[in-house]
Protein backbone atom coordinates (compact mmCIF):
# COMPACT_ATOMS: atom_id res chain seq x y z
CA UNK A 1 0.00 0.00 0.00
CA UNK A 2 1.03 3.79 -0.41
CA UNK A 3 0.56 6.45 2.29
CA UNK A 4 0.70 9.87 2.53
CA UNK A 5 4.50 11.48 2.21
CA UNK A 6 5.40 14.52 3.76
CA UNK A 7 5.16 17.24 4.71
CA UNK A 8 1.42 15.33 5.31
CA UNK A 9 1.07 12.80 7.96
CA UNK A 10 -0.48 10.02 7.14
CA UNK A 11 -3.63 8.51 9.46
CA UNK A 12 -3.80 4.54 9.97
CA UNK A 13 -7.22 3.22 11.67
CA UNK A 14 -8.99 0.30 12.45
CA UNK A 15 -11.10 -1.38 14.95
CA UNK A 16 -11.58 -3.03 17.97
CA UNK A 17 -13.99 -5.70 19.26
CA UNK A 18 -13.61 -4.25 22.95
CA UNK A 19 -14.25 -0.73 23.86
CA UNK A 20 -10.92 1.66 24.95
CA UNK A 21 -8.46 -0.56 24.50
CA UNK A 22 -4.77 -0.15 24.09
CA UNK A 23 -2.98 0.08 20.87
CA UNK A 24 0.41 -0.06 19.90
CA UNK A 25 1.39 0.84 16.41
CA UNK A 26 5.36 0.65 15.65
CA UNK A 27 6.60 1.81 12.75
CA UNK A 28 10.70 2.61 11.31
CA UNK A 29 11.64 1.89 15.23
CA UNK A 30 9.17 4.63 16.51
CA UNK A 31 6.28 3.31 19.36
CA UNK A 32 2.93 4.87 18.71
CA UNK A 33 0.37 4.74 21.70
CA UNK A 34 -3.22 4.81 21.68
CA UNK A 35 -6.93 3.68 22.87
CA UNK A 36 -10.19 2.14 20.80
CA UNK A 37 -12.84 4.66 21.13
CA UNK A 38 -15.30 4.26 23.85
CA UNK A 39 -18.50 3.91 21.57
CA UNK A 40 -19.60 2.01 18.43
CA UNK A 41 -17.96 2.85 15.26
CA UNK A 42 -19.22 0.71 12.70
CA UNK A 43 -22.41 -1.63 11.95
CA UNK A 44 -20.31 -4.37 13.56
CA UNK A 45 -20.65 -2.62 16.75
CA UNK A 46 -16.56 -2.37 16.95
CA UNK A 47 -14.88 0.84 18.27
CA UNK A 48 -12.22 2.35 16.04
CA UNK A 49 -8.55 3.60 16.66
CA UNK A 50 -6.59 5.65 14.96
CA UNK A 51 -2.81 6.72 14.94
CA UNK A 52 -1.54 10.13 13.52
CA UNK A 53 1.59 8.86 11.89
CA UNK A 54 5.14 11.19 12.14
CA UNK A 55 5.48 13.12 8.81
CA UNK A 56 7.80 10.81 6.58
CA UNK A 57 10.04 11.76 3.83
CA UNK A 58 11.62 8.43 3.29
CA UNK A 59 9.70 6.50 0.41
CA UNK A 60 9.99 3.36 2.39
CA UNK A 61 9.46 0.44 1.91
CA UNK A 62 8.27 0.25 5.69
CA UNK A 63 6.77 -2.78 8.11
CA UNK A 64 3.51 -1.31 10.29
CA UNK A 65 3.32 -3.43 13.32
CA UNK A 66 -0.15 -3.05 14.98
CA UNK A 67 -0.48 -4.80 18.77
CA UNK A 68 -3.48 -4.99 21.50
CA UNK A 69 -3.44 -7.43 24.80
CA UNK A 70 -5.54 -10.18 24.87
CA UNK A 71 -7.61 -11.37 28.15
CA UNK A 72 -5.09 -14.60 28.65
CA UNK A 73 -2.05 -11.87 28.58
CA UNK A 74 -0.97 -13.04 24.97
CA UNK A 75 -0.62 -9.92 22.23
CA UNK A 76 -2.46 -10.15 19.47
CA UNK A 77 -0.33 -8.85 16.05
CA UNK A 78 -1.34 -7.27 12.97
CA UNK A 79 1.61 -6.57 10.51
CA UNK A 80 1.79 -4.50 7.23
CA UNK A 81 4.45 -5.53 4.98
CA UNK A 82 5.80 -3.06 2.02
CA UNK A 83 4.68 0.18 2.88
CA UNK A 84 5.40 2.78 1.07
CA UNK A 85 5.15 6.90 1.36
CA UNK A 86 4.11 8.75 -1.78
CA UNK A 87 1.05 10.60 -3.06
CA UNK A 88 -2.62 8.86 -2.45
CA UNK A 89 -5.05 9.88 -5.50
CA UNK A 90 -8.48 8.82 -5.25
CA UNK A 91 -9.91 7.81 -8.79
CA UNK A 92 -13.94 8.01 -9.10
CA UNK A 93 -17.00 8.44 -11.26
CA UNK A 94 -18.62 6.12 -13.95
CA UNK A 95 -18.07 4.16 -17.14
CA UNK A 96 -15.09 5.68 -18.36
CA UNK A 97 -13.37 5.71 -15.04
CA UNK A 98 -14.34 2.33 -14.56
CA UNK A 99 -13.07 1.32 -17.83
CA UNK A 100 -10.67 -1.28 -17.16
CA UNK A 101 -7.21 -1.34 -18.50
CA UNK A 102 -7.30 -5.27 -19.98
CA UNK A 103 -9.95 -2.88 -22.90
CA UNK A 104 -8.24 -0.26 -23.92
CA UNK A 105 -6.46 0.45 -27.10
CA UNK A 106 -2.74 -1.26 -26.22
CA UNK A 107 -3.54 -3.06 -23.67
CA UNK A 108 -1.00 -5.95 -24.31
CA UNK A 109 1.77 -3.35 -24.11
CA UNK A 110 0.34 -1.35 -21.75
CA UNK A 111 0.16 -4.38 -19.06
CA UNK A 112 3.39 -6.30 -20.38
CA UNK A 113 5.00 -3.13 -19.16
CA UNK A 114 3.53 -2.79 -15.91
CA UNK A 115 6.21 -4.06 -13.77
CA UNK A 116 8.41 -1.35 -14.67
CA UNK A 117 6.49 0.66 -12.01
CA UNK A 118 7.15 -1.27 -8.82
CA UNK A 119 6.27 1.80 -6.79
CA UNK A 120 2.57 2.47 -8.04
CA UNK A 121 0.21 0.45 -5.88
CA UNK A 122 -3.07 -0.40 -6.78
CA UNK A 123 -6.58 -0.83 -4.90
CA UNK A 124 -10.08 -0.76 -6.12
CA UNK A 125 -13.51 -1.17 -4.10
CA UNK A 126 -16.68 -2.88 -5.42
CA UNK A 127 -19.59 -1.56 -6.36
CA UNK A 128 -21.63 -0.96 -3.13
CA UNK A 129 -24.76 1.51 -1.96
CA UNK A 130 -25.85 2.34 1.30
CA UNK A 131 -28.33 4.79 3.02
CA UNK A 132 -25.92 6.00 5.59
CA UNK A 133 -22.46 6.67 5.38
CA UNK A 134 -19.90 3.67 5.92
CA UNK A 135 -17.06 3.73 8.22
CA UNK A 136 -15.46 0.95 5.92
CA UNK A 137 -15.58 -0.61 2.64
CA UNK A 138 -18.75 -3.24 2.54
CA UNK A 139 -16.04 -5.19 0.25
CA UNK A 140 -12.80 -5.03 -1.95
CA UNK A 141 -12.42 -5.71 -5.38
CA UNK A 142 -8.65 -5.47 -5.57
CA UNK A 143 -6.56 -5.28 -2.05
CA UNK A 144 -3.47 -3.53 -2.26
CA UNK A 145 -1.56 -4.75 -4.85
CA UNK A 146 1.88 -4.14 -6.61
CA UNK A 147 1.83 -2.58 -10.15
CA UNK A 148 2.11 -5.86 -12.60
CA UNK A 149 0.57 -7.44 -15.23
CA UNK A 150 -2.11 -9.82 -12.88
CA UNK A 151 -2.88 -6.88 -10.57
CA UNK A 152 -2.86 -3.99 -13.77
CA UNK A 153 -4.90 -6.56 -16.16
CA UNK A 154 -7.09 -7.88 -13.91
CA UNK A 155 -10.00 -6.06 -15.10
CA UNK A 156 -10.81 -4.15 -11.51
CA UNK A 157 -7.97 -2.11 -12.00
CA UNK A 158 -9.09 1.71 -14.18
CA UNK A 159 -7.64 2.38 -17.06
CA UNK A 160 -7.56 6.17 -16.65
CA UNK A 161 -6.39 5.94 -12.93
CA UNK A 162 -3.59 3.88 -14.14
CA UNK A 163 -2.33 5.84 -16.84
CA UNK A 164 -2.42 9.15 -14.56
CA UNK A 165 -0.85 7.22 -11.85
CA UNK A 166 2.11 5.48 -13.63
CA UNK A 167 2.72 8.87 -15.91
CA UNK A 168 2.95 10.67 -12.59
CA UNK A 169 5.36 8.27 -11.02
CA UNK A 170 7.52 8.55 -14.20
CA UNK A 171 7.45 12.09 -14.11
CA UNK A 172 8.13 12.41 -10.50
CA UNK A 173 11.57 10.44 -10.77
CA UNK A 174 9.62 7.26 -9.33
CA UNK A 175 7.98 8.59 -6.68
CA UNK A 176 5.60 6.35 -4.93
CA UNK A 177 1.82 6.54 -6.34
CA UNK A 178 -1.27 4.90 -4.10
CA UNK A 179 -3.95 4.90 -6.62
CA UNK A 180 -7.46 4.11 -4.92
CA UNK A 181 -9.78 3.17 -7.31
CA UNK A 182 -13.54 3.59 -6.76
CA UNK A 183 -16.42 3.96 -9.40
CA UNK A 184 -19.54 2.55 -11.17
CA UNK A 185 -20.86 2.69 -14.86
CA UNK A 186 -23.99 4.53 -16.05
CA UNK A 187 -23.88 6.62 -12.78
CA UNK A 188 -25.20 10.14 -11.86
CA UNK A 189 -23.05 12.60 -9.96
CA UNK A 190 -26.29 13.03 -7.34
CA UNK A 191 -25.20 9.19 -6.20
CA UNK A 192 -21.36 9.96 -5.88
CA UNK A 193 -22.21 13.63 -3.76
CA UNK A 194 -22.86 14.00 0.11
CA UNK A 195 -26.95 15.05 1.09
CA UNK A 196 -25.69 18.77 1.66
CA UNK A 197 -25.15 19.20 -2.25
CA UNK A 198 -28.57 17.57 -3.13
CA UNK A 199 -29.65 20.64 -0.69
CA UNK A 200 -27.29 23.45 -1.97
CA UNK A 201 -28.32 22.43 -5.74
CA UNK A 202 -32.06 22.54 -5.00
CA UNK A 203 -32.17 18.48 -6.21
CA UNK A 204 -35.15 18.48 -4.67
CA UNK A 205 -35.26 14.38 -6.64
CA UNK A 206 -33.28 11.71 -6.69
CA UNK A 207 -34.34 9.65 -9.60
CA UNK A 208 -33.74 5.94 -9.23
CA UNK A 209 -31.91 3.75 -11.11
CA UNK A 210 -31.54 0.41 -12.40
CA UNK A 211 -28.41 -1.43 -12.66
CA UNK A 212 -27.52 -5.17 -14.34
CA UNK A 213 -24.69 -6.12 -12.00
CA UNK A 214 -22.87 -9.62 -12.86
CA UNK A 215 -22.23 -11.27 -10.14
CA UNK A 216 -19.28 -14.48 -9.97
CA UNK A 217 -21.73 -16.10 -8.07
CA UNK A 218 -24.92 -15.72 -9.99
CA UNK A 219 -26.54 -14.24 -13.01
CA UNK A 220 -27.71 -10.84 -13.76
CA UNK A 221 -28.78 -9.21 -10.34
CA UNK A 222 -30.54 -5.85 -10.37
CA UNK A 223 -29.15 -3.17 -8.35
CA UNK A 224 -31.52 0.10 -7.00
CA UNK A 225 -29.34 3.33 -6.57
CA UNK A 226 -30.82 6.30 -5.13
CA UNK A 227 -30.03 9.80 -3.67
CA UNK A 228 -26.11 9.73 -1.76
CA UNK A 229 -25.82 5.78 -1.70
CA UNK A 230 -22.36 5.61 -3.71
CA UNK A 231 -20.78 8.36 -1.16
CA UNK A 232 -21.90 7.18 1.42
CA UNK A 233 -20.69 3.38 0.05
CA UNK A 234 -18.09 3.75 -1.78
CA UNK A 235 -16.33 7.32 -1.19
CA UNK A 236 -17.16 7.91 2.77
CA UNK A 237 -14.98 5.03 4.27
CA UNK A 238 -11.83 6.52 2.22
CA UNK A 239 -12.17 10.07 3.92
CA UNK A 240 -10.33 8.81 7.13
CA UNK A 241 -7.02 8.94 4.48
CA UNK A 242 -4.74 11.52 3.90
CA UNK A 243 -4.78 12.06 0.16
CA UNK A 244 -2.83 14.03 -2.36
CA UNK A 245 -5.71 15.00 -4.51
CA UNK A 246 -8.82 13.06 -6.90
CA UNK A 247 -9.45 12.23 -10.11
CA UNK A 248 -13.21 12.07 -11.60
CA UNK A 249 -14.38 10.69 -14.71
CA UNK A 250 -18.16 11.37 -14.98
CA UNK A 251 -21.12 12.89 -16.24
CA UNK A 252 -22.29 11.10 -19.50
CA UNK A 253 -25.12 10.06 -17.48
CA UNK A 254 -26.14 13.62 -16.22
CA UNK A 255 -26.84 14.86 -20.47
CA UNK A 256 -30.41 14.01 -19.61
CA UNK A 257 -30.93 14.34 -16.29
CA UNK A 258 -30.56 17.62 -14.11
CA UNK A 259 -28.19 18.63 -17.06
CA UNK A 260 -28.18 22.14 -15.80
CA UNK A 261 -27.76 21.82 -12.14
CA UNK A 262 -24.20 19.87 -13.20
CA UNK A 263 -22.83 23.39 -12.20
CA UNK A 264 -23.82 24.13 -9.42
CA UNK A 265 -23.33 19.76 -8.39
CA UNK A 266 -19.97 18.93 -9.61
CA UNK A 267 -18.95 22.33 -7.69
CA UNK A 268 -20.65 21.57 -4.61
CA UNK A 269 -19.54 17.63 -4.68
CA UNK A 270 -15.81 19.14 -5.37
CA UNK A 271 -15.98 21.64 -2.08
CA UNK A 272 -17.58 19.23 0.08
CA UNK A 273 -15.51 15.90 -0.51
CA UNK A 274 -12.54 18.61 0.35
CA UNK A 275 -14.16 19.96 3.25
CA UNK A 276 -14.97 16.56 4.76
CA UNK A 277 -11.91 14.26 3.89
CA UNK A 278 -10.22 17.32 5.82
CA UNK A 279 -12.26 17.66 8.47
CA UNK A 280 -11.88 13.68 9.22
CA UNK A 281 -8.49 13.62 9.07
CA UNK A 282 -7.55 16.57 11.54
CA UNK A 283 -7.10 18.89 9.13
CA UNK A 284 -4.37 17.00 7.30
CA UNK A 285 -5.78 16.59 4.00
CA UNK A 286 -5.78 19.85 2.21
CA UNK A 287 -8.71 21.62 2.41
CA UNK A 288 -8.25 22.65 -1.49
CA UNK A 289 -6.52 19.72 -2.60
CA UNK A 290 -6.33 19.24 -6.21
CA UNK A 291 -9.33 17.99 -8.29
CA UNK A 292 -8.64 16.70 -11.59
CA UNK A 293 -11.30 15.41 -14.30
CA UNK A 294 -11.53 14.61 -17.59
CA UNK A 295 -14.02 16.37 -19.78
CA UNK A 296 -16.51 14.24 -21.76
CA UNK A 297 -15.26 12.42 -24.94
CA UNK A 298 -17.90 10.97 -27.33
CA UNK A 299 -20.71 8.58 -28.33
CA UNK A 300 -22.30 9.96 -31.53
CA UNK A 301 -21.16 8.32 -35.19
CA UNK A 302 -22.68 10.95 -37.25
CA UNK A 303 -21.39 13.65 -36.09
CA UNK A 304 -24.77 15.45 -36.35
CA UNK A 305 -25.99 15.50 -32.71
CA UNK A 306 -25.46 18.13 -30.56
CA UNK A 307 -27.75 16.78 -27.23
CA UNK A 308 -26.42 17.29 -24.00
CA UNK A 309 -22.50 16.67 -24.05
CA UNK A 310 -21.52 20.25 -24.86
CA UNK A 311 -23.69 21.56 -21.90
CA UNK A 312 -21.98 18.70 -19.26
CA UNK A 313 -18.60 19.82 -20.62
CA UNK A 314 -19.49 23.63 -20.37
CA UNK A 315 -20.82 23.07 -17.03
CA UNK A 316 -17.81 20.82 -16.19
CA UNK A 317 -15.39 24.16 -16.36
CA UNK A 318 -18.36 25.80 -14.18
CA UNK A 319 -18.93 27.51 -17.31
CA UNK A 320 -16.04 29.44 -17.98
CA UNK A 321 -14.66 26.85 -20.73
CA UNK A 322 -11.43 25.87 -19.19
CA UNK A 323 -9.68 24.85 -15.57
CA UNK A 324 -7.86 26.04 -13.56
CA UNK A 325 -9.92 29.30 -13.07
CA UNK A 326 -11.20 30.78 -9.74
CA UNK A 327 -14.87 29.81 -9.24
CA UNK A 328 -13.40 26.46 -8.12
CA UNK A 329 -9.95 26.40 -7.41
CA UNK A 330 -7.01 24.10 -7.88
CA UNK A 331 -8.86 22.88 -10.37
CA UNK A 332 -7.14 20.74 -13.52
CA UNK A 333 -8.58 18.60 -16.70
CA UNK A 334 -8.02 16.63 -19.71
CA UNK A 335 -9.84 17.63 -22.82
CA UNK A 336 -10.96 14.50 -24.72
CA UNK A 337 -13.63 15.64 -26.91
CA UNK A 338 -11.47 15.45 -30.25
CA UNK A 339 -10.46 11.30 -29.57
CA UNK A 340 -13.69 9.49 -31.23
CA UNK A 341 -14.07 6.21 -31.71
CA UNK A 342 -17.20 4.74 -33.59
CA UNK A 343 -16.56 1.52 -32.03
CA UNK A 344 -15.76 2.18 -28.76
CA UNK A 345 -18.96 4.30 -28.74
CA UNK A 346 -19.63 6.49 -25.05
CA UNK A 347 -16.19 4.19 -24.00
CA UNK A 348 -13.57 5.79 -26.58
CA UNK A 349 -10.87 3.02 -25.98
CA UNK A 350 -7.33 5.58 -26.74
CA UNK A 351 -7.04 6.35 -22.78
CA UNK A 352 -3.47 6.56 -23.40
CA UNK A 353 -4.09 10.34 -24.75
CA UNK A 354 -6.08 10.60 -21.60
CA UNK A 355 -3.73 9.64 -19.71
CA UNK A 356 -1.23 11.78 -20.85
CA UNK A 357 -3.48 15.39 -20.87
CA UNK A 358 -4.39 14.45 -17.01
CA UNK A 359 -1.36 13.99 -16.07
CA UNK A 360 -0.04 17.19 -17.88
CA UNK A 361 -2.42 18.89 -15.96
CA UNK A 362 -1.79 17.12 -12.54
CA UNK A 363 1.99 17.79 -12.91
CA UNK A 364 1.15 21.64 -13.22
CA UNK A 365 -1.76 22.92 -11.11
CA UNK A 366 -1.20 19.81 -8.05
CA UNK A 367 3.07 19.51 -8.43
CA UNK A 368 3.48 23.28 -9.38
CA UNK A 369 5.31 22.46 -12.34
CA UNK A 370 6.29 25.94 -14.10
CA UNK A 371 7.50 25.42 -17.25
CA UNK A 372 5.12 22.78 -18.79
CA UNK A 373 3.26 23.18 -21.14
CA UNK A 374 -0.72 21.21 -20.21
CA UNK A 375 -3.66 23.40 -21.66
CA UNK A 376 -4.63 23.41 -25.42
CA UNK A 377 -5.47 27.27 -26.87
CA UNK A 378 -7.77 29.63 -24.51
CA UNK A 379 -9.39 31.76 -26.05
CA UNK A 380 -8.93 35.74 -25.10
CA UNK A 381 -10.75 37.94 -27.22
CA UNK A 382 -13.69 38.10 -29.82
CA UNK A 383 -13.77 41.07 -32.46
CA UNK A 384 -17.28 41.14 -34.95
CA UNK A 385 -16.80 43.23 -38.59
CA UNK A 386 -19.06 45.87 -38.58
CA UNK A 387 -21.50 44.37 -41.28
CA UNK A 388 -20.62 41.18 -39.22
CA UNK A 389 -19.41 39.36 -42.18
CA UNK A 390 -16.78 38.18 -39.92
CA UNK A 391 -15.41 37.34 -37.05
CA UNK A 392 -11.61 37.54 -35.46
CA UNK A 393 -10.70 34.94 -32.78
CA UNK A 394 -7.52 35.62 -31.27
CA UNK A 395 -5.90 33.11 -28.49
CA UNK A 396 -4.42 34.00 -25.04
CA UNK A 397 -0.71 34.74 -25.63
CA UNK A 398 -0.22 33.37 -21.56
CA UNK A 399 -0.73 29.60 -22.95
CA UNK A 400 0.60 29.36 -26.22
CA UNK A 401 2.87 31.63 -28.30
CA UNK A 402 0.77 30.67 -31.57
CA UNK A 403 -2.49 27.96 -32.22
CA UNK A 404 -2.59 25.22 -35.19
CA UNK A 405 -4.98 25.32 -37.46
CA UNK A 406 -5.83 21.61 -38.27
CA UNK A 407 -8.97 21.93 -39.55
CA UNK A 408 -11.83 25.20 -40.69
CA UNK A 409 -14.78 23.58 -38.92
CA UNK A 410 -16.33 23.56 -35.95
CA UNK A 411 -17.11 27.22 -35.28
CA UNK A 412 -20.75 28.56 -35.31
CA UNK A 413 -22.50 31.64 -35.00
CA UNK A 414 -26.29 32.44 -34.57
CA UNK A 415 -27.87 35.37 -35.52
CA UNK A 416 -31.48 34.75 -34.19
CA UNK A 417 -31.91 36.58 -31.23
CA UNK A 418 -30.26 35.27 -27.93
CA UNK A 419 -32.83 33.17 -26.43
CA UNK A 420 -33.38 31.37 -29.54
CA UNK A 421 -29.85 30.86 -30.07
CA UNK A 422 -29.97 29.44 -26.57
CA UNK A 423 -32.90 26.76 -26.94
CA UNK A 424 -32.49 26.67 -30.96
CA UNK A 425 -29.72 24.35 -32.37
CA UNK A 426 -30.90 25.04 -36.01
CA UNK A 427 -30.70 28.66 -35.86
CA UNK A 428 -26.64 28.19 -35.68
CA UNK A 429 -24.86 28.30 -38.28
CA UNK A 430 -21.59 26.86 -39.54
CA UNK A 431 -18.45 29.48 -40.36
CA UNK A 432 -14.88 28.76 -41.70
CA UNK A 433 -11.70 29.36 -40.30
CA UNK A 434 -8.29 30.95 -41.72
CA UNK A 435 -5.44 32.28 -40.51
CA UNK A 436 -4.33 35.95 -40.65
CA UNK A 437 -0.98 36.56 -42.18
CA UNK A 438 1.81 38.07 -39.15
CA UNK A 439 -1.59 36.97 -36.48
CA UNK A 440 -0.11 33.62 -34.94
CA UNK A 441 -2.88 33.82 -32.19
CA UNK A 442 -5.99 35.05 -34.23
CA UNK A 443 -7.74 33.00 -36.81
CA UNK A 444 -10.86 34.57 -38.50
CA UNK A 445 -13.88 33.24 -39.10
CA UNK A 446 -16.29 33.73 -42.44
CA UNK A 447 -19.83 34.14 -41.54
CA UNK A 448 -22.49 33.05 -44.05
CA UNK A 449 -24.58 35.31 -45.87
CA UNK A 450 -27.63 34.32 -44.06
CA UNK A 451 -26.02 36.33 -40.81
CA UNK A 452 -24.19 38.81 -42.74
CA UNK A 453 -25.18 42.63 -41.86
CA UNK A 454 -27.22 40.74 -39.01
CA UNK A 455 -26.12 41.28 -35.25
CA UNK A 456 -24.88 38.35 -33.99
CA UNK A 457 -25.39 37.12 -30.75
CA UNK A 458 -23.44 34.04 -29.59
CA UNK A 459 -20.76 32.08 -31.06
CA UNK A 460 -19.70 28.46 -30.46
CA UNK A 461 -16.83 26.21 -30.87
CA UNK A 462 -16.82 22.28 -30.86
CA UNK A 463 -20.49 21.77 -30.01
CA UNK A 464 -21.22 18.56 -30.80
CA UNK A 465 -21.24 15.03 -28.91
CA UNK A 466 -19.03 14.04 -31.73
CA UNK A 467 -17.86 17.37 -33.26
CA UNK A 468 -14.43 15.82 -35.15
CA UNK A 469 -12.52 12.90 -36.38
CA UNK A 470 -9.99 11.67 -34.16
CA UNK A 471 -7.92 14.56 -33.60
CA UNK A 472 -9.17 17.01 -36.22
CA UNK A 473 -10.18 19.48 -34.15
CA UNK A 474 -9.85 23.02 -35.69
CA UNK A 475 -7.26 24.26 -32.74
CA UNK A 476 -4.45 22.68 -31.33
CA UNK A 477 -1.29 24.00 -29.07
CA UNK A 478 2.00 24.40 -31.51
CA UNK A 479 3.87 23.94 -28.11
CA UNK A 480 2.49 20.71 -27.59
CA UNK A 481 -0.02 19.01 -31.03
CA UNK A 482 -1.63 16.77 -28.37
CA UNK A 483 -3.91 19.24 -26.94
CA UNK A 484 -6.54 20.79 -28.36
CA UNK A 485 -8.63 23.88 -27.30
CA UNK A 486 -11.77 23.13 -25.67
CA UNK A 487 -14.91 24.05 -26.17
CA UNK A 488 -16.21 27.53 -26.11
CA UNK A 489 -19.25 29.44 -25.87
CA UNK A 490 -19.63 33.15 -25.48
CA UNK A 491 -22.79 35.39 -25.74
CA UNK A 492 -22.16 38.74 -27.19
Amino acid sequence: MVLQRAPQRAIVWGYEDTFDVPILLTMNNKQYHTRSSSRSSNLLGESIWSVTLDAQTEEGPFQINVTRPLPNGTLDTILLNDVLFGDVWICSGQSNMEFPVNRMFNASIEIENSSKYPKVRLFSASQQQSAVPQEELLSIALKWSVAEPASVGSGATSAVCWLYGRMINEQLGGRPIGLIHSSWGGTDIEYWSPPEVLKDCGVTRVKSLEHKKKRKTDSNVTVILNSTVLYNAMIHPFTRMVIKGAIWYQGEQNTGYNRDKYTCTFSKMIEYWRAIWNTRTQSITDPAFPFGFVQLSTADKTGKVVGGFPWIRWHQTFDVGYVPNNVVPNVFMAVALDLRDDEGGVHPRDKLDVGYRLSRSGLAVAYGYKNITFQGPIVESLTVASDSSKVNVTYSRQVSPSIELRDPNGFEVCCAGQSVCNSTDTAWVATSASRIEGAPLTISLAVPSSCASKHIDALRYLWRETPCLFKRAAIYSTLDSNLPAPPYLHYF
